[in-house]
């Protein structure tokens, strides 16, 4: 979901893996700008599989598509998450932030103190929650360590991951295509730490 450098994006290469084996090469991954977009693809037949993180609010409008059926689950650790800023530039008292709506729990824990208030501004991922800082939108971001390091911007407070559960989706004709005698490398209940 969204640019490079999402959580989405690295539970989707953990399910590339866990189907196709480690052939870096061959790794075909489609990012959407939102899981809704990436579902379409899915129903239109343009992907076969569609990842989503089960801490995504309107998850349940995929469980319920009769046209979707749940191929899998597995528990993966985001990369670190955190609040960053442009190096060097100067942040007011009161913040605009920059957040997806799943992770927005994290500002609060995670802004420094001496932050009393602070106003929050929704996007679409954690990419562009950073993109959005890069570009002066924003004082702060809460992003991940790769979208940082994408735009080239600085934490300013600790980091911490979230373990958390994500949904791996096939259309519902596919539904069985990955069953419990697939090979080992075809499973996708796959922990990452």
């Amino acid at each position: 979901m969204g640019p490079p450098g999402t959580s989405s994006e690295v539970a989707a290469g953990i399910v590339w893996q866990s189907l196709e084996g480690d052939a870096p090469n061959a790794r075909n991954i489609e990012l959407h700008r939102t899981y809704e977009d990436a579902a379409e693809a899915l129903l239109n037949r343009d992907v076969n599989y569609l990842v989503v993180a089960n801490a995504y609010s309107r998850i349940s409008e995929f469980y319920m598509n009769t046209r979707l059926a749940l191929a899998g689950v597995f528990v993966m650790d985001t990369p670190n998450y955190g609040i960053v800023q442009v190096p060097g530039s100067s942040v007011p008292d009161r913040p605009v932030v920059a957040t997806h709506p799943a992770p927005r729990p994290l500002v609060d824990e995670l802004l420094p103190a001496h932050f009393t208030d602070r106003e929050i501004l929704q996007v679409t991922s954690t990419s562009m929650a950073a993109q959005v800082v890069r570009d002066g939108v924003t004082d702060l971001a809460l992003t991940t360590v790769p979208a940082a390091e994408a735009h080239g911007l600085e934490f300013i407070s600790r980091k911490r991951v979230i373990r958390m559960l994500w949904s791996v989706f096939t259309l519902n004709d596919d539904a069985f295509a990955i069953s419990a005698d697939t090979a080992e490398a075809r499973r996708i209940t796959h922990a990452h730490t």
